[in-house]
């Protein structure tokens, strides 16, 4: 089956196996043929310099912008202050990763939340 995925690509799936969209581009990606490093990213939460590689590579420049902004800890937290800076941002993420907009895909190719699924066959392309 033709991917459209070079040999040497390697994919980073930040996964979160409960969640049904994460799930369903988990097997989006299998069904053309690319096997992902799958990180699950509630058992191992990235740190501040991951996350800012993944903004980074995300083409973001708010921390809000891969944030679960519906998660009622983004509230509880009162994560929509203004005031607050990237660096703390990063930091409530990396300490409480079910922020973490999911899922997220990572390739050679560049970086995309997968969301609508089908958005992560960009990265074959």
């Amino acid at each position: 089956m033709e991917t459209g995925l070079r040999e040497e690509t390697l994919m980073r799936y930040y996964h979160n196996p409960r969640c049904s969209k994460s799930r369903e581009g988990l097997k989006l990606l299998q069904a053309h043929g690319v096997e992902p490093e799958v990180i699950q990213y509630l058992k191992t939460p990235p740190g501040t310099d991951e996350l800012a590689s993944l903004m980074e590579r995300l083409d973001i420049h708010d921390p809000r912008g891969m944030m679960r902004r519906k998660e009622k800890l983004y509230k509880e937290l009162a994560l929509d202050d203004p005031g607050l800076d990237r660096e703390t941002l990063l930091q409530a993420i990396a300490e409480h990763p079910r922020l973490l907009e999911r899922p997220i895909g990572v390739s050679d190719r560049g970086a995309v939340i997968g969301r609508p699924p089908e958005r992560l066959l960009e990265l074959l392309a």
